[in-house]
C-alpha cells in the first residue's frame, strides 16, 4: 500500500477476527460455517469521508446498484490515481461535493442522495477533526445529527471507519441473508420481523468483541466463502 494523500506515517488499521473464539451461545451450525473461514484481517477504511459517502449511497438501493452508483460517482467527480490494477477513481472530497449543481447529481443517478450528501459534506468540513477522534459509538451518535443520516447509515459508516463491527446495523439484509445461508436449519425470524437484531446480539452475549467477530465474520463469509 502507498499513501495517496495525507500523512505518510499513518498506516491502515487491520482488524483481525477469529471465529473459533465465538462463545457457545452461537448456534453450532453457524459457528461451524464461520470457523471454516479461519482467522481473517480486514483493513478499516482510512478515510472517514469515504466511509460516510459509501454508507449514504447504500441508502434505499440494493448492494449491486450501490456499487455501480459509487463507482460512477467516483469516476465523474473524484480524483484519479495510478494503482497496480490501473487507474483508480477516489470519492470526491466533501469540498468538491459542495461545489456541485443539482444537474451533476441527476446525471450520475444520485439525485435521491443529493441533499444528504451535501448536508454530510457541510457537517464533515466543520466537524471531521472531532469525528475522527471519536470511538465507534460516539461517532454513530454524532453522524445521526446530520439531516437524513439515520441510525443504519451512521452505524455502517462508523463500523467501516473504526473497524468496530459491534456497532454495525445487525439486522441489515446482508447479515440476515448470509446467516440464513450458513445455518439454514436455524429458526431465523422473517425478513420483516424485528426480532432478528435482538436474537443476533443475544448470541454474542454481553461481549462486544464477540458481537464484532460474529457480525464481521458473517459479512466476510458472504463476500468470500459463498
Amino acid at each position: 500500500m502507498r499513501c495517496v494523500q495525507g500523512a505518510e506515517d499513518v498506516k491502515p488499521m487491520f482488524v483481525a477476527t477469529d471465529p473459533s473464539c465465538l462463545p457457545g451461545t452461537v448456534p453450532a451450525e453457524l459457528r461451524t460455517g464461520l470457523e471454516s473461514l479461519g482467522p481473517t484481517r480486514r483493513p478499516a477504511n482510512p478515510w472517514l469521508w469515504d466511509a460516510i459517502t459509501t454508507a449514504i449511497l447504500r441508502q434505499v438501493v440494493r448492494a449491486g446498484q450501490a456499487r455501480k452508483l459509487y463507482r460512477a460517482w467516483c469516476g465523474a467527480f473524484g480524483a484519479t490515481v495510478e494503482s497496480p490494477e490501473g487507474e483508480l477513481s477516489l470519492a470526491p472530497t466533501a469540498q468538491r461535493v459542495l461545489t456541485l449543481d443539482n444537474e451533476h447529481f441527476t446525471d450520475i443517478g444520485v439525485k435521491f442522495h443529493r441533499s444528504v450528501l451535501q448536508a454530510a459534506a457541510a457537517h464533515y468540513e466543520r466537524d471531521h477533526i472531532q469525528w475522527q477522534r471519536m470511538d465507534s459509538r460516539d461517532l454513530v451518535t454524532a453522524l445521526t445529527g446530520v439531516p437524513r443520516i439515520g441510525p443504519w447509515t451512521a452505524a455502517a459508516a462508523a463500523a467501516d471507519y473504526t473497524g468496530d463491527f459491534s456497532v454495525y446495523p445487525h439486522d441489515d439484509l446482508a447479515v440476515r441473508t448470509w446467516a440464513a445461508q450458513i445455518a439454514p436449519a436455524h429458526a431465523w425470524p422473517g425478513k420483516k420481523d424485528k426480532a432478528f437484531g435482538p436474537m443476533w446480539t443475544a448470541m454474542a452475549g454481553s461481549d462486544r468483541t464477540a458481537l464484532h467477530t460474529l457480525t464481521l465474520s458473517t459479512l466476510t463469509w458472504g463476500s468470500h466463502a459463498r
